[in-house]
């Protein structure tokens, strides 16, 4: 072996990389559905009524917005809770599941911040 040359990993015969791991691909495919992300960066904070959702997330259209809550609700990441009177309340906050991406958000909401920020180029 000294003396040896070293070959580039593909003329010794190395498989290929693995492929990405279906579930991370489905979770990040899910969370980085427009709006859909910050939808549940706005839920980190607490429990969020529809207007204020809207207000968090800006550039949403109502309905779209209707339709990430949905979407996520299906996926058991958020809540909806109704309020009796009138008119009727809506709250959304997220669930056990949608809370363990807690961690994740506010590290890329910070990597983010550090690395987007106002920088004209970002």
């Amino acid at each position: 072996m000294a003396g040896e040359a070293v070959q580039p990993s593909t003329q010794r015969g190395v498989d290929a990389p693995a492929p990405v791991c279906p579930h991370f691909h489905a979770a990040v495919e899910l969370i980085g559905k427009r709006w859909a992300g910050a939808t549940l960066c706005a839920l980190v904070d607490g429990p969020r009524r529809f207007v204020e959702l809207s207000h968090s997330v800006p550039g949403v259209s109502d309905r779209l917005l209707s339709a990430r809550l949905k979407e996520l609700e299906r996926e058991g990441l958020i809540t909806r809770v109704v309020e009796a009177g009138t008119p009727v309340r809506v709250t959304y906050s997220l669930t056990e599941k949608g809370a363990e991406l807690e961690p994740a958000i506010v590290e890329l909401r910070d990597w983010a911040r550090r690395w987007k920020g106002d920088r004209p180029d970002a």
